[in-house]
Protein backbone atom coordinates (compact mmCIF):
# COMPACT_ATOMS: atom_id res chain seq x y z
CA UNK A 1 0.00 0.00 0.00
CA UNK A 2 1.58 3.14 -0.57
CA UNK A 3 1.80 5.70 2.06
CA UNK A 4 0.84 9.10 2.44
CA UNK A 5 2.76 11.87 4.61
CA UNK A 6 1.75 14.71 5.52
CA UNK A 7 3.60 18.22 4.88
CA UNK A 8 7.34 18.18 5.75
CA UNK A 9 8.92 20.13 8.27
CA UNK A 10 12.93 20.48 8.48
CA UNK A 11 15.80 21.83 10.06
CA UNK A 12 16.53 25.78 9.46
CA UNK A 13 19.85 25.19 9.15
CA UNK A 14 21.45 22.02 8.23
CA UNK A 15 24.21 20.91 10.72
CA UNK A 16 27.21 22.22 9.01
CA UNK A 17 25.50 24.04 6.38
CA UNK A 18 28.48 26.90 5.92
CA UNK A 19 30.91 23.77 5.20
CA UNK A 20 29.24 22.53 2.04
CA UNK A 21 29.51 23.18 -1.23
CA UNK A 22 26.71 24.85 -3.51
CA UNK A 23 23.46 22.66 -3.23
CA UNK A 24 22.07 20.00 -5.76
CA UNK A 25 19.53 21.71 -7.74
CA UNK A 26 16.70 20.09 -8.82
CA UNK A 27 14.27 21.01 -11.56
CA UNK A 28 10.70 19.94 -11.80
CA UNK A 29 9.21 19.89 -15.36
CA UNK A 30 6.52 19.31 -17.55
CA UNK A 31 3.67 20.50 -19.98
CA UNK A 32 1.05 23.18 -18.70
CA UNK A 33 -1.76 21.88 -16.32
CA UNK A 34 -0.23 18.58 -14.83
CA UNK A 35 0.38 19.60 -11.24
CA UNK A 36 4.13 21.03 -11.53
CA UNK A 37 3.47 24.03 -8.78
CA UNK A 38 1.52 21.77 -6.24
CA UNK A 39 4.27 19.47 -6.03
CA UNK A 40 7.11 22.11 -5.42
CA UNK A 41 4.68 23.30 -2.54
CA UNK A 42 4.45 19.55 -1.62
CA UNK A 43 8.17 18.57 -1.88
CA UNK A 44 9.53 21.99 -0.01
CA UNK A 45 6.52 21.87 2.82
CA UNK A 46 5.39 25.88 1.39
CA UNK A 47 2.89 27.74 -0.31
CA UNK A 48 5.46 29.27 -2.73
CA UNK A 49 4.40 28.32 -5.94
CA UNK A 50 1.28 29.85 -7.63
CA UNK A 51 -1.31 26.68 -8.26
CA UNK A 52 -4.52 27.48 -10.71
CA UNK A 53 -6.24 25.16 -12.76
CA UNK A 54 -5.71 27.49 -15.73
CA UNK A 55 -2.56 26.23 -17.87
CA UNK A 56 0.23 28.36 -17.99
CA UNK A 57 -0.26 30.60 -14.40
CA UNK A 58 3.71 29.63 -13.75
CA UNK A 59 5.76 31.92 -16.13
CA UNK A 60 8.84 31.94 -14.23
CA UNK A 61 11.17 29.92 -12.21
CA UNK A 62 10.50 29.51 -8.25
CA UNK A 63 13.73 28.67 -6.13
CA UNK A 64 13.33 27.45 -2.56
CA UNK A 65 15.06 24.96 -0.55
CA UNK A 66 13.51 20.93 0.03
CA UNK A 67 15.24 18.11 2.11
CA UNK A 68 15.54 14.74 1.34
CA UNK A 69 16.11 13.17 5.15
CA UNK A 70 18.51 16.00 6.39
CA UNK A 71 20.14 16.44 3.17
CA UNK A 72 19.15 19.99 1.56
CA UNK A 73 18.80 20.63 -1.96
CA UNK A 74 17.72 23.36 -3.58
CA UNK A 75 14.17 23.02 -6.05
CA UNK A 76 13.32 24.79 -9.10
CA UNK A 77 9.44 24.51 -10.17
CA UNK A 78 9.31 25.96 -14.44
CA UNK A 79 6.67 26.92 -16.63
CA UNK A 80 4.29 24.29 -18.74
CA UNK A 81 6.43 23.25 -21.10
CA UNK A 82 4.82 23.60 -24.60
CA UNK A 83 7.30 23.33 -27.38
CA UNK A 84 4.58 23.18 -30.57
CA UNK A 85 3.01 26.65 -29.48
CA UNK A 86 4.00 29.61 -31.57
CA UNK A 87 2.92 32.40 -28.49
CA UNK A 88 5.93 34.04 -27.96
CA UNK A 89 5.10 34.06 -24.16
CA UNK A 90 5.42 30.05 -24.06
CA UNK A 91 8.00 30.25 -26.25
CA UNK A 92 9.83 32.25 -23.69
CA UNK A 93 9.16 29.98 -20.95
CA UNK A 94 10.25 26.77 -22.91
CA UNK A 95 13.66 28.48 -22.86
CA UNK A 96 13.68 28.67 -19.08
CA UNK A 97 12.84 24.99 -18.59
CA UNK A 98 16.21 24.60 -21.02
CA UNK A 99 17.44 27.02 -18.61
CA UNK A 100 16.76 25.17 -15.53
CA UNK A 101 17.60 21.35 -17.19
CA UNK A 102 20.59 22.34 -18.46
CA UNK A 103 21.78 23.81 -14.93
CA UNK A 104 19.87 20.91 -12.98
CA UNK A 105 21.53 18.06 -11.31
CA UNK A 106 18.16 15.99 -11.22
CA UNK A 107 14.95 16.46 -13.19
CA UNK A 108 11.64 15.66 -12.21
CA UNK A 109 9.27 15.56 -15.27
CA UNK A 110 5.87 15.29 -14.20
CA UNK A 111 3.10 13.59 -16.40
CA UNK A 112 -0.78 13.56 -15.96
CA UNK A 113 -1.62 10.02 -14.85
CA UNK A 114 -5.49 11.51 -15.88
CA UNK A 115 -5.12 12.86 -19.29
CA UNK A 116 -3.22 10.73 -20.99
CA UNK A 117 -0.03 10.73 -23.49
CA UNK A 118 0.05 13.79 -25.63
CA UNK A 119 2.61 14.76 -27.57
CA UNK A 120 4.14 17.85 -25.48
CA UNK A 121 4.78 14.71 -23.21
CA UNK A 122 6.77 12.85 -26.01
CA UNK A 123 8.75 16.20 -26.69
CA UNK A 124 9.62 16.62 -23.47
CA UNK A 125 10.70 13.05 -23.07
CA UNK A 126 13.45 13.96 -26.34
CA UNK A 127 14.73 17.00 -24.39
CA UNK A 128 15.28 15.42 -21.35
CA UNK A 129 17.43 12.53 -23.06
CA UNK A 130 19.43 14.76 -24.79
CA UNK A 131 20.25 16.56 -21.57
CA UNK A 132 22.13 13.41 -20.04
CA UNK A 133 20.56 14.14 -16.63
CA UNK A 134 19.14 11.75 -14.49
CA UNK A 135 15.57 11.73 -14.69
CA UNK A 136 12.76 10.94 -12.41
CA UNK A 137 9.28 10.59 -14.12
CA UNK A 138 6.29 10.94 -12.34
CA UNK A 139 2.34 10.35 -12.72
CA UNK A 140 0.86 12.94 -11.11
CA UNK A 141 -2.76 12.93 -10.20
CA UNK A 142 -2.40 9.45 -9.16
CA UNK A 143 -4.94 9.64 -6.84
CA UNK A 144 -6.04 6.02 -6.27
CA UNK A 145 -4.55 2.24 -7.48
CA UNK A 146 -6.60 2.31 -10.24
CA UNK A 147 -5.72 5.70 -12.14
CA UNK A 148 -2.46 4.78 -11.58
CA UNK A 149 -3.33 1.83 -13.32
CA UNK A 150 -4.81 2.97 -16.11
CA UNK A 151 -2.14 5.38 -16.30
CA UNK A 152 0.13 2.16 -17.86
CA UNK A 153 -0.28 3.91 -20.94
CA UNK A 154 2.13 6.42 -20.12
CA UNK A 155 5.01 3.58 -20.76
CA UNK A 156 4.96 3.73 -24.17
CA UNK A 157 7.63 7.05 -23.55
CA UNK A 158 9.92 4.56 -23.25
CA UNK A 159 10.98 5.42 -19.96
CA UNK A 160 12.21 2.72 -17.46
CA UNK A 161 10.23 3.69 -14.22
CA UNK A 162 7.45 5.94 -13.72
CA UNK A 163 6.18 6.88 -10.23
CA UNK A 164 2.32 6.97 -9.17
CA UNK A 165 2.17 10.38 -6.97
CA UNK A 166 -0.80 12.71 -6.21
CA UNK A 167 0.74 15.77 -5.11
CA UNK A 168 -2.69 17.40 -4.03
CA UNK A 169 -3.08 14.58 -1.18
CA UNK A 170 0.41 13.37 -0.67
CA UNK A 171 0.32 9.88 -2.51
CA UNK A 172 3.68 8.29 -3.48
CA UNK A 173 5.78 11.33 -2.18
CA UNK A 174 7.98 8.00 -0.06
CA UNK A 175 8.84 6.53 -2.91
CA UNK A 176 9.35 10.24 -4.91
CA UNK A 177 11.60 11.23 -2.10
CA UNK A 178 13.47 8.40 -1.98
CA UNK A 179 13.80 8.39 -5.83
CA UNK A 180 15.57 12.06 -5.59
CA UNK A 181 17.75 11.05 -3.09
CA UNK A 182 19.19 8.47 -4.59
CA UNK A 183 19.78 10.58 -7.83
CA UNK A 184 21.43 13.27 -6.14
CA UNK A 185 25.10 13.41 -6.62
CA UNK A 186 27.33 12.71 -3.63
CA UNK A 187 28.27 15.03 -1.25
CA UNK A 188 31.66 15.92 -0.97
CA UNK A 189 32.57 15.14 2.04
CA UNK A 190 34.68 17.71 4.31
CA UNK A 191 36.98 15.90 5.95
CA UNK A 192 39.89 18.78 6.98
CA UNK A 193 40.09 21.36 9.44
CA UNK A 194 37.57 24.43 9.03
CA UNK A 195 38.36 26.94 6.75
CA UNK A 196 40.67 29.19 8.02
CA UNK A 197 39.44 32.12 9.57
CA UNK A 198 41.80 34.76 8.49
CA UNK A 199 40.20 34.36 4.78
CA UNK A 200 37.02 36.33 4.71
CA UNK A 201 34.79 35.51 1.95
CA UNK A 202 32.32 37.62 1.01
CA UNK A 203 28.97 37.65 -1.92
CA UNK A 204 27.97 40.91 -2.73
CA UNK A 205 24.34 41.06 -4.09
CA UNK A 206 21.64 43.25 -5.28
CA UNK A 207 20.05 45.03 -8.02
CA UNK A 208 21.75 46.10 -10.93
CA UNK A 209 23.21 49.80 -11.11
CA UNK A 210 23.32 49.36 -7.18
CA UNK A 211 26.91 49.88 -6.66
CA UNK A 212 28.15 46.12 -6.66
CA UNK A 213 31.02 46.39 -9.21
CA UNK A 214 31.69 49.63 -8.35
CA UNK A 215 32.34 48.47 -4.62
CA UNK A 216 35.09 45.76 -5.77
CA UNK A 217 37.09 47.86 -7.69
CA UNK A 218 37.25 50.96 -4.94
CA UNK A 219 38.40 48.05 -2.62
CA UNK A 220 40.85 46.50 -5.37
CA UNK A 221 42.26 49.86 -5.98
CA UNK A 222 41.73 48.96 -9.45
CA UNK A 223 39.03 48.24 -11.98
CA UNK A 224 39.01 44.63 -11.88
CA UNK A 225 35.16 43.89 -12.78
CA UNK A 226 33.79 45.77 -15.58
CA UNK A 227 31.55 48.97 -14.55
CA UNK A 228 28.58 49.99 -16.45
CA UNK A 229 25.52 52.52 -15.90
CA UNK A 230 23.76 49.92 -17.64
CA UNK A 231 21.57 47.36 -16.12
CA UNK A 232 22.73 43.65 -16.19
CA UNK A 233 26.68 44.54 -17.37
CA UNK A 234 27.88 41.84 -14.64
CA UNK A 235 26.21 38.22 -15.74
CA UNK A 236 28.42 35.84 -14.09
CA UNK A 237 29.42 35.64 -10.68
CA UNK A 238 33.21 36.89 -10.41
CA UNK A 239 35.38 36.59 -7.34
CA UNK A 240 38.27 39.20 -6.64
CA UNK A 241 41.00 38.55 -3.80
CA UNK A 242 41.88 41.04 -2.27
CA UNK A 243 44.48 41.94 0.88
CA UNK A 244 43.91 44.74 3.34
CA UNK A 245 45.16 46.03 6.65
CA UNK A 246 46.93 42.39 6.68
CA UNK A 247 43.20 40.36 6.01
CA UNK A 248 42.65 38.38 3.22
CA UNK A 249 38.74 38.89 1.16
CA UNK A 250 37.85 37.12 -1.55
CA UNK A 251 34.62 39.68 -3.11
CA UNK A 252 31.99 37.67 -5.40
CA UNK A 253 30.66 40.00 -7.40
CA UNK A 254 27.10 38.88 -8.52
CA UNK A 255 24.75 39.52 -11.22
CA UNK A 256 22.22 42.24 -10.25
CA UNK A 257 18.85 40.79 -9.73
CA UNK A 258 15.74 42.42 -11.33
CA UNK A 259 12.59 42.55 -10.42
CA UNK A 260 10.41 40.04 -13.39
CA UNK A 261 8.77 42.74 -14.98
CA UNK A 262 11.83 44.40 -16.04
CA UNK A 263 13.52 41.65 -17.46
CA UNK A 264 13.09 41.32 -21.10
CA UNK A 265 11.90 38.14 -22.94
CA UNK A 266 15.48 38.07 -25.21
CA UNK A 267 17.47 38.71 -21.52
CA UNK A 268 15.41 36.05 -19.45
CA UNK A 269 17.58 32.66 -20.08
CA UNK A 270 20.45 34.78 -19.35
CA UNK A 271 18.63 36.56 -15.63
CA UNK A 272 17.62 33.05 -14.88
CA UNK A 273 21.32 31.80 -15.08
CA UNK A 274 22.99 35.07 -13.35
CA UNK A 275 20.28 34.51 -10.42
CA UNK A 276 21.32 30.63 -10.10
CA UNK A 277 25.02 31.84 -10.28
CA UNK A 278 24.38 34.35 -7.49
CA UNK A 279 22.37 31.47 -5.32
CA UNK A 280 25.51 29.44 -5.47
CA UNK A 281 27.70 32.50 -4.54
CA UNK A 282 26.10 32.46 -1.35
CA UNK A 283 26.42 29.05 -0.76
CA UNK A 284 30.37 29.22 -0.50
CA UNK A 285 30.57 32.57 1.47
CA UNK A 286 30.27 33.64 4.89
CA UNK A 287 28.96 36.63 4.36
CA UNK A 288 26.36 38.42 2.27
CA UNK A 289 26.19 41.92 1.16
CA UNK A 290 23.19 43.25 0.14
CA UNK A 291 23.78 46.84 -1.87
CA UNK A 292 20.77 48.74 -2.35
CA UNK A 293 20.57 51.98 -4.01
CA UNK A 294 19.60 54.36 -0.69
CA UNK A 295 17.47 56.44 -3.06
CA UNK A 296 15.39 53.54 -4.64
CA UNK A 297 15.33 51.49 -1.32
CA UNK A 298 15.02 48.02 -0.78
CA UNK A 299 12.94 46.51 -3.31
CA UNK A 300 10.48 42.68 -2.99
CA UNK A 301 13.39 41.05 -5.41
CA UNK A 302 16.54 42.02 -2.94
CA UNK A 303 14.04 40.75 -0.04
CA UNK A 304 13.61 37.36 -1.41
CA UNK A 305 17.26 37.00 -2.72
CA UNK A 306 18.47 37.71 0.83
CA UNK A 307 15.60 35.08 2.60
CA UNK A 308 17.94 32.72 0.54
CA UNK A 309 20.86 33.34 2.27
CA UNK A 310 19.30 33.75 5.60
CA UNK A 311 17.57 30.56 5.06
CA UNK A 312 20.99 28.93 4.12
CA UNK A 313 22.46 30.61 7.83
CA UNK A 314 24.81 32.68 6.15
CA UNK A 315 26.01 36.16 7.99
CA UNK A 316 24.18 39.35 6.66
CA UNK A 317 25.20 42.94 5.94
CA UNK A 318 22.32 45.43 4.48
CA UNK A 319 24.49 48.51 2.63
CA UNK A 320 22.94 51.72 1.54
CA UNK A 321 24.98 53.15 -1.41
CA UNK A 322 24.37 56.46 -3.15
CA UNK A 323 23.45 58.06 0.70
CA UNK A 324 25.58 61.52 -0.72
CA UNK A 325 22.43 61.87 -3.56
CA UNK A 326 20.30 62.06 0.37
CA UNK A 327 19.88 64.81 2.87
CA UNK A 328 19.67 63.33 6.89
CA UNK A 329 16.45 62.72 6.22
CA UNK A 330 16.50 61.30 3.72
CA UNK A 331 19.04 58.66 4.69
CA UNK A 332 16.79 58.28 7.69
CA UNK A 333 13.91 57.21 5.77
CA UNK A 334 16.28 55.25 3.53
CA UNK A 335 17.41 53.18 6.87
CA UNK A 336 13.75 52.64 7.90
CA UNK A 337 12.36 51.47 5.04
CA UNK A 338 15.22 48.97 4.89
CA UNK A 339 14.52 48.03 8.16
CA UNK A 340 10.73 47.92 7.43
CA UNK A 341 11.04 45.68 4.32
CA UNK A 342 13.68 43.01 5.90
CA UNK A 343 12.29 42.51 9.33
CA UNK A 344 12.73 38.65 8.70
CA UNK A 345 16.47 39.48 10.00
CA UNK A 346 16.41 42.35 12.27
CA UNK A 347 20.20 41.47 13.41
CA UNK A 348 21.58 42.58 10.36
CA UNK A 349 23.18 45.69 10.29
CA UNK A 350 22.92 48.72 7.98
CA UNK A 351 25.53 50.54 6.95
CA UNK A 352 25.46 53.91 5.20
CA UNK A 353 27.86 54.60 1.84
CA UNK A 354 28.33 56.07 -0.74
CA UNK A 355 30.88 53.97 -3.17
CA UNK A 356 30.97 56.69 -5.84
CA UNK A 357 32.65 60.01 -3.32
CA UNK A 358 34.46 56.89 -0.91
CA UNK A 359 32.79 57.42 1.39
CA UNK A 360 31.89 54.84 4.30
CA UNK A 361 33.32 52.29 2.27
CA UNK A 362 36.51 51.40 4.43
CA UNK A 363 33.53 51.02 7.59
CA UNK A 364 31.50 48.99 5.37
CA UNK A 365 34.49 46.60 4.84
CA UNK A 366 35.65 46.56 8.95
CA UNK A 367 31.59 45.85 9.49
CA UNK A 368 32.06 42.70 7.41
CA UNK A 369 35.26 41.99 8.79
CA UNK A 370 33.31 42.07 12.53
CA UNK A 371 30.38 40.50 11.51
CA UNK A 372 32.72 37.39 9.48
CA UNK A 373 34.81 37.12 13.33
CA UNK A 374 31.53 37.06 14.97
CA UNK A 375 30.18 34.15 12.71
CA UNK A 376 33.28 31.58 12.73
CA UNK A 377 33.90 32.46 16.78
CA UNK A 378 33.55 30.25 19.09
CA UNK A 379 33.01 31.06 22.97
CA UNK A 380 34.63 28.41 25.76
CA UNK A 381 32.00 26.74 27.73
CA UNK A 382 33.17 28.75 30.92
CA UNK A 383 32.46 32.10 29.58
CA UNK A 384 28.48 30.87 28.20
CA UNK A 385 28.22 29.48 31.74
CA UNK A 386 29.20 32.44 33.29
CA UNK A 387 27.08 34.88 31.19
CA UNK A 388 23.87 32.44 31.70
CA UNK A 389 24.41 32.79 35.33
CA UNK A 390 23.92 36.55 34.76
CA UNK A 391 21.08 36.25 32.73
CA UNK A 392 19.44 33.66 35.11
CA UNK A 393 19.72 36.32 37.58
CA UNK A 394 18.75 39.45 35.44
CA UNK A 395 15.46 37.55 33.68
CA UNK A 396 15.10 33.57 34.90
CA UNK A 397 12.68 32.31 32.35
CA UNK A 398 8.88 32.11 33.05
CA UNK A 399 6.51 29.18 33.91
CA UNK A 400 4.84 27.46 30.75
CA UNK A 401 2.60 24.52 31.00
CA UNK A 402 2.69 24.93 35.32
CA UNK A 403 6.40 23.68 34.90
CA UNK A 404 9.46 25.86 35.96
CA UNK A 405 12.40 24.85 33.27
CA UNK A 406 15.74 24.89 34.84
CA UNK A 407 18.50 25.42 33.17
CA UNK A 408 22.07 23.65 33.96
CA UNK A 409 24.48 24.67 31.59
CA UNK A 410 25.50 26.03 28.19
CA UNK A 411 28.20 25.30 25.08
CA UNK A 412 28.77 25.99 22.05
CA UNK A 413 27.98 22.72 19.62
CA UNK A 414 29.11 24.77 16.39
CA UNK A 415 30.28 27.82 14.30
CA UNK A 416 29.07 28.79 10.54
CA UNK A 417 26.77 29.88 11.98
CA UNK A 418 26.87 29.36 15.67
CA UNK A 419 24.82 26.89 17.74
CA UNK A 420 24.62 26.64 21.31
CA UNK A 421 22.95 23.81 23.10
CA UNK A 422 21.42 24.70 26.50
CA UNK A 423 20.69 21.35 29.12
CA UNK A 424 17.22 21.82 30.65
CA UNK A 425 14.77 19.83 32.69
CA UNK A 426 11.62 20.98 30.44
CA UNK A 427 13.02 22.00 26.40
CA UNK A 428 9.46 22.40 25.66
CA UNK A 429 8.41 25.02 28.16
CA UNK A 430 11.00 27.68 26.67
CA UNK A 431 8.83 30.19 24.99
CA UNK A 432 9.89 32.15 21.98
CA UNK A 433 9.99 35.44 23.70
CA UNK A 434 12.34 34.19 26.33
CA UNK A 435 14.44 32.30 23.44
CA UNK A 436 14.86 36.20 21.46
CA UNK A 437 15.78 37.68 24.79
CA UNK A 438 18.48 35.42 25.56
CA UNK A 439 19.57 35.22 21.63
CA UNK A 440 19.82 38.94 21.62
CA UNK A 441 22.06 39.05 24.98
CA UNK A 442 24.62 36.23 23.43
CA UNK A 443 24.88 38.68 20.88
CA UNK A 444 25.11 41.83 23.21
CA UNK A 445 27.43 40.31 25.58
CA UNK A 446 29.90 38.12 23.06
CA UNK A 447 29.64 40.36 19.63
CA UNK A 448 27.65 38.19 17.19
CA UNK A 449 26.90 41.23 14.88
CA UNK A 450 24.83 40.14 11.97
CA UNK A 451 24.63 36.97 12.43
CA UNK A 452 21.97 33.99 12.82
CA UNK A 453 21.96 32.34 16.04
CA UNK A 454 20.52 29.07 16.87
CA UNK A 455 19.92 27.70 20.21
CA UNK A 456 19.17 23.89 21.15
CA UNK A 457 17.31 23.29 24.09
CA UNK A 458 17.90 19.33 25.09
CA UNK A 459 16.57 17.12 27.78
CA UNK A 460 18.75 15.88 30.29
CA UNK A 461 18.88 12.67 30.51
CA UNK A 462 18.27 10.38 34.36
CA UNK A 463 19.02 7.10 34.09
CA UNK A 464 15.77 5.90 36.09
CA UNK A 465 13.40 8.30 34.82
CA UNK A 466 14.61 8.45 30.79
CA UNK A 467 14.13 11.38 28.96
CA UNK A 468 12.52 14.51 30.43
CA UNK A 469 11.32 15.59 26.99
CA UNK A 470 11.87 16.58 23.79
CA UNK A 471 14.53 18.70 22.25
CA UNK A 472 13.78 22.10 20.83
CA UNK A 473 15.75 23.82 18.59
CA UNK A 474 15.13 27.41 18.30
CA UNK A 475 16.80 30.37 15.68
CA UNK A 476 16.02 34.14 14.77
CA UNK A 477 13.71 32.91 11.91
CA UNK A 478 11.21 31.52 14.85
CA UNK A 479 11.42 34.41 16.98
Amino acid sequence: MTKHRSVRSAPEFPAGSALRGPRALVAVVGRPNVGKSTLFNRLTGSSAAIVHDEPGVTRDRHYADAFVGARPYTLVDTGGFDPESDDPMKAGIARQVEVAVLEADVVVCVLDATSGLVDADRRAVKLLRKSNKPVIYVANKSDSALVEAEAQDLYRLGVERIIGVSALHGRGMHELDAAIERALPPEAPFDGPEPADDLVRVAIIGKPNAGKSSLVNRLAGAERVLVDDRPGTTRDAIDTLVELDGRRYVLVDTAGIRRKSKVTKEGSVVEAVSVLHAVRAMERCDVVVLMCDAAEGVAEQDAKILGLAVDRGRAVVIALNKTDLLDKDGRKRAEEQAKDKLTFAPYAPIHALSVGKNRGVKGLLELVTKVHDGYVQRVSTGQLNTFFEDVLKTHPPPTQGGKAPRFYFITQAETRPPLFVVMTNAPESIHWSYHRYVANQLRKRFGFVGVPIRIRYKARRKAWRGKDGPDVELSDKTS
